[in-house]
């Protein structure tokens, strides 16, 4: 069966959202509902952890084929980060034949705009034992995955449709070497403060990043030794200044959606008003099936010119070379 063929058989009637089995109902806000128009559909693609094995390039083939055949397609991608399997302990060979898949994967499969932030495993040579770097490498770092994608620099801000999209760079470096830490430094988080402050009040605004700033699954993820001991949440697992961007963005109401990626699983957080969605993964459990349930998948957001959001994820079909 074609994917053409596929997305007509299985699109929803809400929509045109194509799901499996109408599992994943549609979260988002509902006032102003039966006058609102649509100005967006945003695809919300993360965690892709592209590489040679396990099948990896056809499952991202198929993804692609899927958003772009849709009946109803979406205007724009947003990549959640995490392109590539790892670069982040890899040699530089390693490293180049997974950006170079990547490139030829979506050359050949994508024919919609796509706007990326970066994730820690885009990040190459952080453990320079593992990846036989010394860091002065002129492609060290974030600089290859930034030049791969067309970044200036790995957080920025632009306009569409009416709406401002704003995308963060979670990982910074740990003094851990095989770690890194989350959480905007200080220069990162001064531009975030302006930026909001630029837009105009009544520009609905959507901010995407790799690692969740808000996460109820985290605690799930928890460590602990015994039932009655304080679990301890591991520091990449969620952004560690969430209290602090909370609290930013209780001052500009017209941040109306966070989206991120990271964890392989899907939730939706509402905290004081401002919903922030994890949005599963392209590759589900590394390309080796559902993680811990949820299937391999994307988000699909419309946008509306009221400010408000449905989203929806969406299974593309996909089943592992290897379970």
């Amino acid at each position: 069966m074609s994917p053409g063929q596929w997305q007509r058989r299985d699109v929803l009637r809400t929509g045109g959202i194509a799901a499996l089995a109408g599992l994943w109902q549609p979260w988002g806000s509902v006032s102003g509902e039966e006058t609102r128009r649509r100005v967006l559909r945003v695809a919300h693609l993360t965690d892709i952890h592209l590489q040679p094995e396990l099948d990896a390039a056809r499952g991202f083939a198929r993804c692609l084929q899927h958003v772009n055949s849709a009946e109803q397609r979406p205007d724009l991608i947003l990549s959640g980060g995490d392109h590539i399997m790892d670069a982040f302990r890899q040699t530089k060979a390693r490293t180049a034949s997974q950006w170079s898949l990547w490139q030829s994967v979506l050359k050949a499969e994508n024919s919609i705009s796509v706007r990326s932030c970066l994730g820690n495993h885009d990040i190459w040579g952080w453990n320079q034992e593992k990846s036989q770097t010394t860091g002065t490498e002129p492609q060290h770092g974030k600089k290859w995955a930034c030049d791969v994608l067309g970044l200036d620099r790995p957080y920025y801000s632009f306009d569409q449709s009416g709406w401002h999209f704003i995308a963060l760079d979670s990982v910074q470096p740990s003094t851990y070497p095989d770690k890194f830490s989350v959480f905007l430094d200080d220069a990162q988080y001064e531009w975030l403060e302006h930026d909001l402050a630029s837009v105009p009040a009544t520009t609905p605004i959507v901010i995407w990043s790799h690692v969740p700033i808000c996460s109820a699954v985290v605690n799930h993820l928890a460590l602990r030794s015994t039932i009655h001991d304080d679990a301890a949440v591991d520091a990449g697992h969620v952004h560690a200044d969430s209290l602090r961007l909370v609290e930013l963005f209780e001052q500009f109401p017209n941040v109306k959606l966070c989206l991120a990626g990271h964890l392989h699983r899907i939730e939706r957080v509402e905290v004081k008003g401002l919903n922030y969605y994890c949005n599963g993964a392209v590759c589900g459990k590394w390309w080796r099936g559902a993680n811990d349930g949820y299937p391999e998948g994307y988000a699909v957001v419309d946008l509306f010119d009221d400010g408000g959001h449905q989203l929806q994820y969406v299974p593309y079909g996909w089943t592992p070379a290897v379970s």
